[in-house]
């Protein structure tokens, strides 16, 4: 907790717009602290800003933001701020290979007016380094799991086809059981690959120009069959005038569509109703998947794009599952620069909404962090 007093005054009020703090609680933060006044000038430095950036306070303190571009190590940093200070929150900024910090700028008020900034410096180096062996040690393990399981696939396939001789009923039930549950585990396995390279901030690979009404279509035909074994109803709704070309990875953007569609035919009991509607404007191109499924409980909404959650009630429908689908879908939608959201009720069914920016130019929305 930071306390603001006048300088050489107590009574807790700023004095022409400098800012002290009191170093016995400063000076035993975890965190590097930086504290500017109303003119952008550096008040105060704690001693792990000192250490994270290797500079001694007395050497920086009164610079203003942009005269602290002298010092190297504080290049990033300001290219960050900016010259009047953003204002944001859990910002990752890399100082060089190995040091991560992830930056805070938050406003200081007195009586609801502007008195200066503080800036909060966190080392995540050490986090981020172990997110990436995890990820890393996931890329490794998926892939040599994906050789083995889909040899298993094509020897069971050619068994159940007949191939290698005739099956009595029992083999073929046993077989059949034993192909499906490879397949699932083919699945994870596919997942975590989609999590290893969302994590590794490189997944966008293919950019066409596409029409992401032929996605839809191509994945809703691989669905007819288990739509129909569930007896569910089903629509498919898109606009009379043809729907303008956008860039796409095809790949990935069908894996997006296949997870959220798999979700509404999964939790959609039999008798249930599924519709799929496409609209667009000038800017961009809407999505809806509407189900009469299971819906999601209002206490758990918020966690339904967070990695491997799966509802109560899901559990209880469909007892399988990674819990993935709906990240990985989310991500692959961001990515392309659109947005995805839902609205549920537990019991009342959902519908999922995705919309995906008009770009028809490679660099249009195609950044670094995803290529």
């Amino acid at each position: 907790m930071m306390f603001w007093k006048k300088k050489n005054n107590n009574k807790g009020e700023v004095y022409q717009g400098s800012l002290v703090a009191d170093a016995t609680i400063t000076d035993y933060l975890t965190d590097g602290l930086l504290v500017f006044d109303s003119n952008s000038k550096l008040s105060l430095v704690n001693p792990q800003t000192e250490e994270l950036f290797k500079v001694k306070k007395e050497k920086i303190l009164g610079q203003s933001i942009l005269e602290l571009t002298r010092f190297p190590s504080f290049g990033h940093l300001v290219s960050l701020l900016g010259g009047g200070i953003a204002e944001f929150s859990k910002k990752e900024l890399k100082i060089r290979e190995n040091f991560i910090l992830e930056v805070t700028s938050v406003p200081i008020l007195t009586k609801g007016e502007k008195v200066g900034n503080l800036v909060i410096l966190s080392d995540v180096t050490r986090e981020k380094l172990v997110d990436r062996m995890k990820s890393e040690f996931v890329t490794l393990a998926a892939h040599q799991l994906r050789t083995p399981t889909s040899g298993i696939k094509w020897s069971l396939r050619a068994l159940l086809d007949g191939d290698l001789g005739k099956l009595n009923e029992k083999q073929k039930e046993i077989l059949e059981k034993t192909y499906n549950t490879n397949d699932k585990v083919i699945n994870l396995v596919n997942d975590l690959l989609n999590v290893a390279q969302i994590e590794e901030g490189k997944y966008l690979n293919k950019i066409t120009l596409s029409s992401i009404e032929d996605v839809i279509q191509s994945v809703v035909k691989a669905y007819a069959k288990k739509i129909k074994e569930k007896k569910l109803k089903f629509e498919f709704k898109k606009p009379e005038e043809e729907l303008p070309k956008i860039m796409l990875d095809r790949e990935k953007m069908k894996i997006a569509v296949e997870n959220i569609l798999d979700n509404a035919v999964n939790y959609t009991l039999p008798g249930g109703k599924i519709s799929v509607f496409i609209k667009s404007d000038t800017k961009e191109i809407e999505v809806q998947v509407k189900d009469t499924g299971i819906g999601i409980p209002q206490n758990q909404q918020d966690k339904v794009f967070t990695k491997f959650f799966r509802s109560g009630s899901a559990m209880r429908v469909e007892t399988e599952g990674s819990g993935l689908g709906l990240y990985i879908a989310k991500n692959i939608i961001e990515a392309h620069g659109g947005r995805i959201w839902f609205n549920s009720e537990g019991g009342r069914g959902s519908t999922f909404y995705f919309i995906i920016p008009i770009k028809e130019e490679f660099g249009e929305f195609l950044t670094e962090e995803f290529y």
